[in-house]
């Protein structure tokens, strides 16, 4: 069994427990799920600078431990006040240190930008709780998908006026996935397979992306040459967590990236 197929089988029991615990309409009920989100496909291709997506992420099951002594209000509004265009706040606890409270706590800090969260979504209740915890868009990947059941959740989403992100890996996934409830896709240069990274998957795949989409470079992006590069291929948005998170300053060092892009 591979890390991808731990995950999944540990979210099924995650999302069983969840449902146990939180009704439906308690969700509904919850602080921000009446609250209209904030489009993030319209802030991409609207802003006039580069688009990073900015990531909250504590640890990995390949590095383990990248950053967990910093508060999220810190990070998240750090991460706002350089410029980033998204938040992405990874809510999986057992694999990636995340929670709940973290993607709320982003929420409150940061009113105005929208967020990602950041999660291997199974179910349509799972983007209950996105939208409840204050989300803005919803992670479909691919890799762990039928494609019947990644565009039944993709329509759900959109039924809560939540975007959607689909993940893919590689062409196959890509072209057996498209669909019109779908509003970015990202190509997650890590093979979440063997955790190896290449931006060259993204570059090798750029081509094959309907425009009606907007097109997101995810993981491995290191420098302000690999965005200009990725920019010139056509890429808007960039989801960018471990190189930040490895600082002490991840806000601080978003900037930085920003000024050396435009340098």
């Amino acid at each position: 069994m591979n890390i991808l197929d731990k995950i999944i089988a540990r979210k099924k029991e995650e999302v069983i427990d969840a449902k146990s615990q939180v009704s439906v309409l308690q969700l509904e009920q919850a602080e921000f799920f009446e609250r209209k989100p904030i489009s993030v496909k319209q802030r991409l291709l609207l802003l006039n600078h580069v688009g990073i997506i900015a990531e909250h992420k504590r640890k990995s099951p390949s590095k383990g431990i990248i950053n967990d002594q910093l508060s999220v209000e810190f990070i998240t509004q750090g991460y706002t006040n350089a410029g980033a265009a998204c938040l992405s706040i990874l809510t999986d606890t057992d694999f990636f240190g995340g929670s709940k409270e973290d993607l709320i706590k982003a929420r409150k800090a940061n009113p105005d930008t929208p967020i990602l969260r950041k999660d291997f979504i199974i179910d349509e209740y799972q983007i209950l709780e996105a939208k409840a915890w204050g989300a803005d868009v919803i992670l479909l990947i691919a890799a762990n998908l039928e494609t019947s059941q990644l565009k039944a959740l993709a329509k759900f989403a959109k039924s809560l006026h939540l975007d959607v992100l689909m993940e893919v890996h590689d062409k196959a996934e890509l072209l057996a996935n498209l669909d019109e409830n779908i509003d970015l896709i990202g190509v997650n240069n890590r093979n979440l397979k063997t955790f190896e990274v290449s931006i060259d998957t993204s570059l090798q795949l750029a081509n094959y992306i309907p425009n009606e989409y907007v097109k997101i470079a995810e993981s491995g992006i290191n420098t302000a040459q690999e965005i200009v590069i990725l920019q010139q291929a056509g890429f808007k948005g960039f989801l960018i967590g471990e190189s930040f998170m490895k600082t002490t300053n991840p806000g601080e060092a978003l900037g930085r990236l920003i000024k050396e892009i435009f340098q």
